[in-house]
């Protein structure tokens, strides 16, 4: 008396999972419109088209434009750091430290940086954009400094560690700007190779 039929749950299961697919085609459809588009051409509804839903459904899962690509940019943020960790599941050796520096380096060569500047530059004009780009950055970053810190097996109680580390991102931040404009593959590579020599004596 009260419960839930079979037949009740048996059709709220798949329609949980078409919300769940709904809302990730979104997030992914958000992060590749920004990608492309900008914050200016990256509507709710240009986003509803490229998913394949409707804006009221768009609107459903994330009633504002702020809502949705916020969201969508943690959204990949926290996949590109799930993938830089698998890279390495075993953890990483001393010798393995080039290998840590290309793959966070790469971070910030992809599709996910290239939105997030979108929505940085955004956030410098848009007041109500603002107070969320930041916290999200804020997030993102200390995620991205704890996964360095341990796939480069640094050891921040030694002075000048963290500072060593966070400029290995500040670096790495400075060439996925680089690349925006141009493919800077070849130089990107020999910074890569200076970076890793340079924390290799300075994590020793």
């Amino acid at each position: 008396m009260g419960g839930v039929s079979t037949a009740d749950r048996t059709e709220r299961v798949p329609k949980q999972d078409r919300s769940r697919a709904t809302r990730q085609r979104l997030l992914e459809a958000a992060v590749a419109c920004l990608a492309e588009h900008g914050w200016a051409g990256s509507t709710v509804s240009v986003v509803a088209e490229r998913a394949g839903v409707s804006r009221g459904a768009a609107q459903h899962h994330f009633p504002t434009r702020e809502d949705l690509f916020t969201a969508a940019v943690e959204y990949v943020a926290e996949e590109r750091s799930t993938a830089l960790r698998a890279l390495f599941p075993e953890g990483t050796a001393a010798g393995d430290r080039r290998a840590v520096v290309a793959a966070l380096v790469d971070l910030y060569t992809g599709p996910l940086f290239r939105a997030a500047l979108h929505l940085w530059v955004a956030a410098s004009d848009e007041e109500q954009l603002r107070p969320r780009v930041t916290e999200l950055e804020s997030r993102v970053g200390r995620e991205t400094h704890r996964i360095a810190v341990d796939l480069l097996g640094a050891d921040e109680t030694r002075p000048g560690v963290r500072e060593t580390v966070q400029g290995l991102l500040d670096m790495a931040r400075g060439l996925g700007l680089a690349n925006l404009l141009t493919d800077d593959t070849a130089r990107r590579e020999r910074v890569v190779s200076q970076w890793a020599a340079l924390l290799e004596e300075a994590l020793r």
